[in-house]
């Protein structure tokens, strides 16, 4: 295959390579020890060095070298496995560039020729693997030329697909084609002479939706911060408008929120994304949101079948879903007919005799001695095949974990006990505290230990009974376990209420935590032990949470069920660092312990968090953000009535935040929230949805008539307190005495509502609501939920700044963008690593390694970019201005993490178009001191000099450099104020310090930059004899203190005077670190000295007074900055 030209020292380093064929400019060479049909001695050694070499590091055994007469050095440009592969290559290369090559006088441009070709092959064979991938490749192939003709996008930009539509101008629309790439949707139309193109990027798009007005049947709306635009007449608009929500969603994911948002495997690289991988990632997020799967799980084939129900007597159509571990079904009605068969619980999956009845029949056998008929399989022996491989695959891995553990088992203790599968084994003395830490997890649910403390009547015990009856029915003839039939009738059993006897096991059965359970033997036993006596926030914020955890319950007024509280979250915190512990996390963990024992309530707690709320638990909520604008639009477009009373929709929404993070824990009575945790279970967040719904259109009437958010808040709130049980109304004593007296306040008492009869309300007015409806709808308003965050991070950033600078409001809130961009650009198009590190550089962390915040900072190349856009002087050399930006960086980059912070970007822009002459020259004048002049010196301690800047951001929760540890505040408030105290007292001391002298070779390439900031401007000749005249007087006030052996200063008190001291040391120290002489080094000149021969010019006051517009500065940058900028990094990718 061809490489991308990569040099090599030596053509035949350490004698590794045999040339097979060779030209003037062309070797073709074979790895030795390859094709060789005796075993010499050095084949056998070199065969040996790649066989131990890993498969990164292996040689392919021939390649091509492209060599120019009279150098040492030559280019890989071509390698493969076979001797076939290669001789295509060279053949190439001799018919098509070797008589070309003869004309070239310069043997330098032969090279550049060839790695040119090489290239131009390289991309055209990435764009016909590329076109093959598609439909029509040809017609892709096509697409793809002209996107890259009229965009001008770097090649990295990969189109994913495009559609022909029109773009609506007002009433006037503009047929042409619509690009969908990885980063941008992209527009082109030409017609009757007008060209039209414009790029929006994913990341600058807030709002998705489908509208319909009277010129246009339908159509796709994309908003953006400044405009909106409409596409309509595709050939398939359901098509467009899904891969359009879906690029928009990946992209801002991965752009916006990558700490907290994880993204599949094959999204998390943007050049594998096709418009086939999507389709297929719709199927899978729908599958796992379905059978709340967990997120790792591969989806491996979707097939078209029919399944035997006992129950019915019957087959159920439907689509069976394969993924690594499990066996879905869904009949074809979402719903109606669900079957989840862990591939943990098979014994066999085997092929009947096809019939006529019996078409393509397949037998699933399972543990429980139980087999399932599945019927009208398409592609059925590759499908059984590809099952039983994954089957034995993870027998055997069951099989060999087992032995594993059986042989330690039986070394250490003949008494069984067991560990997790992923485990590689403990020593017998961690085997021994782990057994003593296991007889601390309790092995019942604090409900049993805690029964008698809650009295009952015989009328809730015969209730119980009733269930419990009519659950044992319902396992006679649905089956019992993870893969029992889930269908209509267990939905009622369910809103009934799920008997406290049962209730454990069915939430482990209904949200499979059983099979992880099963599957991680010991699992948690370990985690206990690792994790408690380790401090951390987490660990904090659990303990200050443990005693508001259902405080009013006996088995939390009790140290055994607070002990088991804690060992639950702390254990949780441990598993998952990035979630770590979240509030509300506490009351669920609560419930859970109530009714499951504690390993149980660990794994149901995981199946919450990472399968059935996933990104609900972090420090933005996302999720549960999500959700709730998901609601809103659910209120619209269910209770219209509702949303035509109440326009603004905010504040409803804004209630249910408590009742999607707690499941309705938070504000119902116990009794009734617990059957809700029963439905979430069995439904997911679906059943959330719809209890939501049913509280509101309950209250249609009243919370239209409401004047105000807080009283539409009281009647919600009396409402939810209203809503009893069975239990309940039987047992009153029996909820916590909080919740009892919630309705004892000046609120109108309401109607008593049971909360099975709101339960079935809700099934029956919004139980259409499909789980692909709710990932459709998610998927588009995660969007605008990022969005949001983007919008407060930059509202936060400018209210930072924007006291402190003279840049008006409009212009440094184009600013930001810009910084931000740039930001997103090195995401688009820098290499894995740049984008990786740009990354990691765009969130802030405290010293527990905790979230903090967004904010965007740039490197050295990102700032440098921005200075060429946004500096106000026209510039000479391209050399003297990278000099200058560098220098620039360097004196912004105060904390020497090699990023600038926007604050410190801004108050850089500020003295430039802003200040007053004399903080101009000032920037300037420390442009050529210590530590900005000296940024590639080896020595550290001129970055750490005291000298610097300290207008720098306020930095919370970084770690502190006192040795004493006083930085190390507990409290925030405190930390706070002596952050501010700190600053204040060191902009005291930036007033009363002096500058630094200056030496003669840092004043002489002051006078370069003076030079180079004239060039192109209409008075340059004005301003060279300027320059020129105060150079001379500079110069003379120069010599005239050397020769007098006093430096000059700018200073007359005597601490400045020893400050002057001590920054001429340092001006000499740097002189004979650059070899000039030590006599030379005594010359100095003063900032005041510089200042005041500047002003003697009058030309040179008008150049630096002149007002610049910063509003056209911006507009160009805007303008010039993607091209520019994508420009650059192709070159340094085509460099590398």
């Amino acid at each position: 295959m061809w490489l991308n030209p990569e040099e090599v020292l030596l053509k035949n380093a350490l004698k590794l390579w045999i040339t097979e064929r060779s030209n003037d400019f062309f070797v073709l060479q074979r790895r030795r020890g390859h094709g060789e049909p005796t075993g010499r001695i050095t084949g056998l050694l070199v065969g040996a060095l790649d066989t131990v070499l890993d498969s990164n590091a292996r040689v392919t055994p021939f390649r091509i070298l492209l060599q120019v007469p009279g150098s040492q050095i030559s280019w890989v440009i071509a390698s493969g496995a076979a001797i076939e592969e290669v001789n295509k290559h060279w053949d190439w290369l001799v018919h098509n560039l070797l008589h070309s090559l003869s004309v070239f006088e310069n043997k330098e441009d032969v090279a550049s020729f060839v790695k040119g070709k090489v290239k131009g092959l390289i991309a055209e064979e990435v764009r016909g693997r590329q076109a093959a991938q598609e439909d029509d490749p040809e017609k892709f192939r096509e697409a793809l030329l002209k996107f890259e003709l009229h965009f001008g996008l770097p090649s990295s930009e990969k189109l994913v697909t495009y559609y022909s539509c029109c773009c609506w101008k007002g009433r006037v629309p503009r047929q042409g084609f619509l690009y969908l790439s990885i980063n941008h949707m992209a527009f082109y139309s030409f017609l009757l002479g007008k060209e039209v193109k414009f790029v929006i990027p994913w990341a600058e798009l807030t709002r998705l939706e489908r509208v319909s007005t009277g010129l246009m049947t339908e159509a796709i709306r994309v908003n953006t911060r400044k405009r909106q635009r409409e596409f309509s007449m595709f050939l398939n608009l359901n098509e467009a408008f899904g891969v359009i929500g879906q690029l928009a969603d990946i992209a801002l994911r991965r752009l916006l929120d990558s700490e907290g948002l994880e993204l599949d495997r094959v999204l998390q690289q943007p050049t594998r994304i096709t418009k086939r991988i999507l389709e297929e990632q719709a199927i899978r997020e729908y599958v796992l949101a379905l059978f709340r799967l967990p997120r790792g799980e591969k989806l491996h084939e979707v097939a078209s079948c029919s399944v035997w129900t006992p129950h019915a007597r019957c087959h159920k159509a439907g689509t069976l879903y394969t993924t690594d571990s499990y066996l879905c079904f869904s009949s074809r009605e979402e719903g109606n007919c669900i079957l989840l068969i862990p591939l943990s619980e098979v014994l066999s999956i085997e092929k009947a005799e096809s019939t006529s009845l019996l078409p393509n029949p397949v037998i699933v056998s399972v543990r429980t001695k139980k087999a399932f008929q599945l019927i009208e399989l398409q592609d059925r022996d590759e499908l059984v095949e590809n099952l039983n491989s994954r089957l034995r695959s993870l027998q055997w891995k069951q099989s060999m974990f087992r032995s594993r553990k059986d042989g330690k088992r039986s070394m250490s203790s003949p008494t069984p006990y067991y560990t997790f599968y992923y485990d590689t084994g403990f020593s017998d003395e961690e085997e021994i505290e782990e057994q003593v830490l296991r007889n601390t997890v309790n092995s019942e649910a604090l409900m049993t230990a805690f029964h008698q403390n809650q009295p009952g009547t015989n009328g809730s015990k015969s209730m119980e009974q009733v269930k419990e009856r009519r659950w044992e029915d319902h396992f006679t003839e649905f089956g019992r376990g993870v893969h029992m039939f889930r269908t209509e009738k267990i939905q009622r059993l369910v809103a009934m209420g799920i008997p406290e006897s049962l209730r454990g096991e069915l939430w482990m059965t209904l949200s499979d935590a059983s099979s992880e359970l099963e599957s991680h033997q010991g699992y948690y036993t370990g985690l206990v032990q690792k994790s408690m006596g380790h401090s951390s926030l987490a660990t904090e914020e659990i303990e200050r949470d443990l005693h508001r955890s259902l405080p009013d319950h006996p088995a939390f007024q009790n140290p055994t069920g607070i002990a088991a509280l804690r060992r639950v979250l702390t254990a949780y915190a441990h598993r998952n660092p990035k979630i770590g512990y979240c509030q509300s996390m506490n009351i669920l963990a609560s419930v859970l312990l109530l009714y499951a024992k504690e390993e149980e309530a660990f794994w149901l707690l995981v199946a919450v968090c990472e399968r059935m709320l996933p990104d609900y638990f972090n420090r933005r909520v996302i999720g549960a953000q999500v959700d709730q604008s998901v609601f809103e639009e659910l209120i619209r477009e269910r209770l219209p009535e509702l949303a035509e009373q109440v326009p603004d929709l905010t504040a409803l929404s804004s209630v249910s935040l408590s009742w999607f993070l707690t499941l309705f824990l938070s504000v119902l009575p116990f009794h009734s929230a617990v059957c809700v945790v029963d439905c979430f279970f069995f439904h997911g967040i679906k059943a959330i949805f719809q209890l939501g719904l049913a509280a509101l259109d309950a209250n249609a009437a009243q919370l239209s008539a409401s004047t105000d958010d807080g009283q539409a808040l009281m009647i919600l709130t009396s409402f939810l307190d209203q809503v009893g049980s069975e239990a309940s109304s039987c047992v009153p004593s029996s909820q916590p005495p909080a919740l009892e007296t919630s309705s004892d306040t000046d609120i109108p008492a309401v109607r008593h509502t049971n909360i099975t009869d709101l339960i079935n309300e809700s099934y029956e007015k919004f139980g259409d609501l499909t789980v692909r409806q709710i990932e459709r709808l998610r998927c588009r308003h995660r969007i605008q939920v990022l969005q949001a965050h983007e919008d407060t991070t930059k509202e936060n950033a400018l209210r930072v700044v924007t006291p402190d600078v003279s840049i008006s409001a409009e212009n440094l809130a184009d600013v930001y963008d810009l910084f931000k961009t740039e930001h997103f650009i090195s995401l688009y198009w820098g290499d894995s690593s740049s984008a990786a590190a740009a990354e990691a550089a765009a969130w802030r962390y405290g010293e527990s390694g905790s979230y903090m915040e967004r904010q965007y900072r740039l490197d050295r190349p990102q700032f440098k970019s921005l200075f060429g856009l946004l500096v106000p002087w026209p510039g000479g050399s391209n050399q003297h201005t990278d000099t200058l930006a560098n220098r620039s960086f360097t004196l912004l980059d105060q904390d020497c993490s090699n990023l600038v912070t926007f604050k410190e970007f801004a108050f850089w822009l500020d003295t430039l178009y802003c200040e007053e002459l004399n903080e101009k020259i000032r920037l300037l004048y420390r442009l050529h001191i210590p530590p900005a002049l000296t940024e590639s010196e080896d020595d550290p301690s001129l970055m750490k000099s005291p000298l610097v800047s300290t207008n720098r951001p306020l930095y919370v929760n970084l770690p502190s450099a006192a040795p004493d540890g006083q930085g190390e505040v507990k409290d925030y408030q405190e930390q706070l104020k002596q952050m501010l105290k700190d600053l204040a007292r060191e902009k005291e001391k930036d007033v009363e310090k002096p500058l630094p002298l200056m030496n003669q070779r840092e004043f002489i390439q002051f006078c370069k930059t003076l030079y180079s900031m004239f060039h192109g401007d209409p008075e340059e000749n004005d301003l060279f004899q300027a320059i020129a005249t105060v150079t001379s007087l500079v110069l003379q006030i120069g010599e005239a203190s050397h020769r007098g052996n006093r430096p000059g200063s700018e200073v007359t008190s005597q601490e400045e005077a020893r400050g002057a001291e001590t920054a001429k040391e340092t001006a000499e120290d740097a002189s004979r670190g650059d070899g000039s002489p030590a006599a030379e080094s005594e010359w100095t000149v003063s900032y005041a000295q510089i200042l005041a021969s500047l002003l003697t010019e009058q030309a040179l006051v008008n150049f630096f007074e002149k007002p610049v517009d910063l509003s056209a500065k911006i507009a160009v940058a805007k303008e010039k900055q993607y091209h520019q900028r994508a420009g650059l990094l192709t070159l340094h990718q085509g460099t590398r």
